[in-house]
């Protein structure tokens, strides 16, 4: 009977079969096989990436998310991976599903949206070493993303929105208190400054008059006759200029009359001031 030639390629594993049963395994290269009695059936060794498409998961508070989790694989046992399940790439998707199902089930919709890393971690762990199953062994697995249903995602914008808003009228209302209270404070500042610039301007005209009355009687109660009898002649001069028609005073007293201008001046500043 005629023998066939058969070419394994690199990194690929073939599965003998004699009238449709495993007999052996062969590595990459050119094999003999005998046509219509037995085949060689070939299983790729290499990495293979595998997309899970979104589908629905339910959190611990009962919000709707949608998960994409994309992984790569190869397969580690070719007769195991093509004898022992009729869909083992099927087999492990499954899986995945179901444990990142329960991992997300046990977790609330905020703490599920902020730990992909940690579902990754936990996804990995669960799964394991596929091979003893399904003759696959899974090197890298991530959760691309989880979206909450369109109901959940317009709450959500509501919710954030208000908080903005919210948190936009506090600043206002502060910024507008802070606003006021620098206004008034400086009004104070202004009024106190004023009054005390008044305060100030009052005792210092005050100190002045004072210090002026002083130096007057000061020198009045060191004048003697002579001036007062002077001031007594400039009275009497400007009481002959005035148009009064009769003047008695007692001649014994007439130096008392030098005091009165004096006196007058006095009375007539205080007066004017006051």
């Amino acid at each position: 009977m005629p023998f066939g030639l058969k070419i394994v390629p690199q990194n690929n594993q073939g599965l003998v079969e004699t009238l449709g049963k495993y007999r052996r395994s062969v590595e990459s290269g050119l094999h003999l096989y005998i046509p219509m009695i037995q085949k060689i059936r070939k299983v790729s060794l290499a990495m293979e990436p595998l997309s899970l498409p979104n589908y629905s998961i339910i959190t611990k508070d009962n919000a709707d998310v949608s998960a994409s989790v994309t992984l790569n694989f190869h397969v580690t046992d070719g007769v195991k991976y093509q004898y022992e399940n009729t869909d083992s790439v099927e087999s492990m998707a499954q899986l995945v599903r179901g444990h990142l199902r329960d991992i997300i089930g046990r977790m609330d919709l905020n703490e599920a949206l902020g730990s992909t890393a940690k579902i990754n971690q936990e996804l990995a762990l669960a799964i394991g070493d596929l091979t003893n199953t399904y003759g696959i062994n899974v090197d890298r697995i991530n959760i691309d993303e989880l979206t909450p249903s369109k109901a959940i995602q317009e709450a959500m914008d509501k919710q954030l929105t208000a908080d903005r808003e919210r948190v936009a009228t506090i600043a206002k209302a502060e910024g507008e208190a802070k606003s006021i209270e620098l206004t008034t404070k400086a009004k104070n500042d202004a009024l106190m400054a004023t009054a005390k610039a008044e305060a100030d301007a009052t005792q210092t005209r005050a100190d002045a008059e004072k210090y002026r009355i002083d130096t007057i009687q000061s020198g009045l109660s060191h004048a003697d006759e002579k001036y007062f009898q002077n001031q007594s002649i400039n009275a009497f001069s400007d009481l002959a200029k005035s148009p009064t028609n009769l003047v008695v005073a007692p001649t014994d007293n007439a130096s008392e009359f030098g005091k009165l201008p004096v006196i007058g001046k006095l009375l007539g500043e205080g007066i004017k001031k006051a």
